[in-house]
């Protein structure tokens, strides 16, 4: 019998083939001339250089935490059923690997693609725009396609919604670490290329001469392409597990349907997706930023009616379609405010723009107060979305004649579909993410191989509306992990419950007061420690770029024949971003367990809710701050307020180099930290029930 939820598998196939054909697609394109292929062919070898290495430290972590879940989880291995240890273990390991796939995949196209965009945009615009777009759409379909596919293979072996979190808990870890490591690599490369580059040498951006040069392409794919795929596919995952268990929670009230409804929606999410990206076009003298911004309406558009078809076809409840199409508006104002606070054309930039001209202290106060503003209307989306979605599926309990407690149940299981229904699309989300990078190196390799002014001025064009894509999609990450993790809260109540402990999150509780204080902090800290960790990778390779100008004659000159050593400032780059990631990553996890074991499931679920919240304004402001910083300084470049080489110019460059670490390395990786933070929370929720120590203590 054909069973509703099977269209997820169905689907996420289907997103996998659609992968395959335009991997297929970008390969058969020409790469241009041997000195294209060869900057391609470096940026390619050091991106997998990295990955291998990053993969390598990983996979030993993965080992680790393998050990530990075999051995605790879900209950110690001597006092409950062993199977049941192994099989978390086994899903833990799954959700890690289909993640490593999926960034692997994704970088894999995007460095291929660099070169053909760059070659095509000498045809023209139009020629060049499919190729960076669906060089882009291999990533986003495979992160869709892979995540899906591994939730259902999870569930139909186990059939328990808490095993497939440990599939999610495998997926967010691993994206933690590409995030976060992905970030600093490619921000050391490009605050190190900028300042020594830009404002020291007065060299143009991608100017071959400069040591850093290779090292910032690669740095665009494993944090770009790499890091936010994982990123993406790290909240998707989850957002989908968090409602199946809820909906397990809600099937005891004789609603089994409800385990089931996340897969079917995301299922058809996946499908408007592919339609959606066929419609993606742009013409020889069209923009590219309104086509990838159609594409995303389109797709919406697609998604609300076919999950409407599917809702009367299925017999679900019109409230639950209701929530998660409140949430997929939500995401959409989230992208229409990112795009005002980050697009060239919009008043924030061109005001930060022009206050670079008194210097770059005012660039970074006009830049980081326009930040601030922009996180207002994204927070209120999130927060209507979340109570819309609470009032149009509460009132389902009172109509089933439930007890009260059931009256929130559903309410959070409507937020959940809330952020279902942001993520549905998170197929075309990542294509264009992915796009981002794929043309920025474009623009990379068609100055570095000498092509003409027209065929870079066509590169800039895509690159400017990447940039906006990227800002975009980083918001929309970024408004997606607040619904998923109050999803994940909801979770992690409700296994608490399962436990024996009815938690009640009261602020005036003092073990919840604690806890949210010191989940106040959290976010900052981890900002923080990837922050400088950026800025002590970077003074270890702006001494070394400095070096080489300084040793090798004829360098600076730009003598033919003389070359800089590309290859040590990637290596640069690479040992110290496996080296700072590691550290980072582990507090947020070890704070974690140590309020949960200390505090008990009160204490820890303040914690929670205070990183939330506190996550979700660091994120959104550093994010925006730096694509407005960013786009600012493009825009001088293209010769207003002074233009290249001004003094404005050089004051816009320090702004973009404060906001790089901002929107590339801590800002998007604290959507994975606070998901990471409430699966491990919700696996080890039985245990801290049992295990705490103020609960020994008696207090």
């Amino acid at each position: 019998m054909f069973e509703p939820w099977y269209i997820a598998p169905i689907a996420a196939l289907i997103s996998i083939v659609v992968g395959l054909y335009f991997y297929r697609y970008v390969e058969k394109q020409d790469s241009g001339t041997d000195r294209m292929r060869e900057i391609s062919d470096a940026i390619k070898t050091g991106a997998r250089a990295f990955l291998r290495r990053e993969y390598t430290v990983l996979f030993m972590f993965v080992g680790v935490i393998s050990a530990l879940l075999l051995i605790f989880l879900p209950t110690p291995i001597w006092a409950g059923n062993p199977l049941d240890n192994v099989s978390l273990m086994l899903a833990y390991i799954f959700g890690s690997s289909f993640s490593a796939l999926a960034g692997f995949l994704g970088l894999t196209i995007a460095t291929k693609a660099n070169a053909k965009v760059a070659n095509c945009a000498q045809q023209g615009l139009n020629r060049a725009f499919p190729v960076g777009f669906r060089g882009g759409a291999v990533m986003g379909f495979s992160v869709v396609g892979i995540g899906l596919l591994g939730i259902s293979i999870v569930y139909f072996l186990t059939g328990d919604p808490e095993i497939v979190l440990g599939f999610s808990f495998g997926a967010s870890a691993l994206a933690l670490f590409a995030k976060a490591g992905g970030g600093i690599y490619t921000k050391t490369a490009d605050i190190s290329a900028d300042l020594v580059g830009k404002v020291e040498l007065d060299l143009p951006e991608d100017d071959p001469r400069n040591p850093a040069v290779i090292a910032d392409n690669v740095g665009d794919n494993v944090g770009d392409v790499a890091g936010m795929g994982a990123d993406l596919f790290d909240s998707y995952v989850a957002s989908i597990v968090a409602v199946m268990i809820l909906g397990a929670a809600l099937s005891l009230s004789g609603n089994a349907q409800f385990i089931q409804i996340p897969l079917v929606f995301a299922g058809i999410g996946i499908f408007a997706s592919i339609i959606g990206s066929l419609t993606v076009r742009v013409r020889k003298n069209g923009n590219p930023g309104s086509a990838l911004n159609m594409g995303t309406y389109i797709t919406c558009a697609i998604f609300g009616v076919l999950t409407a078809v599917g809702t009367y076809y299925f017999g679900y409840d019109w409230r639950v379609w209701g929530a998660a199409f409140v949430g997929l508006i939500a995401g959409v104002i989230i992208g229409v405010t990112t795009d005002y606070f980050t697009s060239e054309d919009k008043a924030p930039v061109i005001k930060t723009a022009e206050a670079s001209k008194s210097g770059p202290a005012i660039n970074i106060i006009t830049g980081f107060s326009y930040g601030l503003r922009s996180i207002i209307l994204p927070l209120i989306g999130i927060g209507v979305a979340a109570v819309v979605a609470y009032m149009l599926v509460s009132p389902i309990a009172k109509e089933l004649l439930l007890p009260a407690d059931y009256i929130v149940k559903y309410g959070v299981f409507g937020i959940s579909m809330a952020a279902v229904g942001m993520l549905s699309i998170v197929g075309l989300t990542v294509s264009n993410d992915a796009y981002g990078p794929i043309v920025d190196n474009a623009k990379g390799v068609a100055e570095q191989s000498g092509l003409s002014e027209e065929v870079i001025a066509i590169t800039d064009e895509l690159d400017a509306a990447g940039n906006t894509a990227k800002a975009i999609t980083k918001g929309f990450a970024i408004g997606a992990a607040g619904l998923t993790v109050i999803s994940l809260l909801a979770a992690f109540q409700e296994i608490a419950a399962k436990a024996g402990h009815n938690a009640v999150f009261d602020i005036m509780d003092p073990l919840v007061l604690m806890g949210a204080l010191i989940g106040v902090a959290i976010p900052a800290v981890f900002s923080a420690m990837l922050m400088l960790g950026v800025g002590r990778n970077a003074e270890r390779m702006i001494a070394e770029i400095r070096r080489q100008f300084s040793e090798i004659p004829g360098l600076r000159e730009g003598k033919p024949g003389v070359k800089p050593d590309y290859a040590k400032c990637v290596d640069i780059a690479t040992v110290g971003a496996i080296r700072e990631l590691m550290p980072a990553s582990v507090v947020i996890i070890v704070a974690t367990l140590l309020v949960g074991f200390i505090g008990g499931i009160n204490a820890l679920g303040g914690f929670l809710a205070g990183a939330i919240l506190s996550s979700l304004l660091l994120a959104l402001l550093m994010s925006n701050a730096g694509g407005l910083w960013d786009n600012a300084k493009k825009l001088i470049e293209t010769g207003k307020f002074g233009g290249k080489g001004s003094e404005a110019h050089k004051a816009a460059v320090v702004g973009d180099t404060v906001g790089d670490p901002f929107k590339d390395t801590a800002g998007p990786s604290l959507n994975t930290m606070i998901t990471v933070m409430s699966l491990v929370a919700s696996l080890f929720a039985a245990l801290i029930v049992q295990y705490n120590l103020l609960g020994i203590l008696g207090l």
